[in-house]
């Protein structure tokens, strides 16, 4: 029997990321019920571990018997000493800036501005930083594993490829000479931090 898991999220990169493994390995992966009309519970550990635990043990209130997986991610820039770190999502709005009411959501365009700014005149050997995500899975308000996945990379000065989302633009590989707005959806969550914390986390929800 397939494994089933409920994932809490809305994001649709990250659904699309998740999804493209959930197939590798055929497991069946849906959004919470209802999460769209779920209020969302306040992120403000001051780790990706902290705010991952959060969401999962308070969505698997809603999923009884299920196991709902819950992620926090984001990017760490070495010059920025951590930063955007937590607040990765929320890099922007810290700063004042946000879309109109009416406009489209430009989220990840602003985060995109901002670091930039940030590190206007950083040298190339300076602009170090690293994905990271930390994956927690709960039952019934319980943990029961957390994984982490980390990969290496540097922040470009300007944005390249059309895929992916978040920073995907700026964040360079340089063994791969691309950045992951560069790579097939497959290739990328075979190497990014998001597939590698779901690979260990997969492996310890099987022992």
């Amino acid at each position: 029997m397939a494994l089933r898991l409920f994932i809490a999220t809305s994001n649709p990169g990250k659904l699309a990321d998740f999804r493209e493994a959930a197939e590798e390995y055929e497991i069946v992966l849906d959004p919470v019920p209802g999460l769209r009309t779920i209020p969302a519970p306040a992120e403000d550990g001051l780790t990706f571990e902290a705010n991952a635990i959060t969401k999962a043990i308070y969505y698997s209130g809603f999923a009884p018997g299920e196991v709902v997986i819950a992620d926090d991610s984001g990017l760490e820039v070495d010059a920025l000493n951590g930063a955007p770190g937590v607040r990765s999502a929320r890099f922007a709005a810290d700063t004042g800036l946000v879309d109109s009411p009416d406009a489209n959501d430009n989220t990840d365009v602003w985060n995109n501005i901002v670091l930039l700014q940030k590190l206007d005149g950083v040298p190339e050997s300076q602009r170090t930083a690293r994905y990271r995500c930390v994956l927690a899975a709960a039952r019934d308000g319980e943990i029961l594993h957390t994984a982490e996945g980390v990969v290496e990379g540097t922040v470009l000065e300007a944005p390249h490829g059309t895929g992916g989302f978040g920073y995907d633009p700026i964040f360079y590989l340089p063994e791969l000479d691309q950045t992951m707005a560069d790579l097939d959806i497959g290739v990328k969550f075979a190497l990014s931090h998001r597939g590698l914390a779901f690979d260990e986390l997969l492996t310890k929800l099987s022992e």
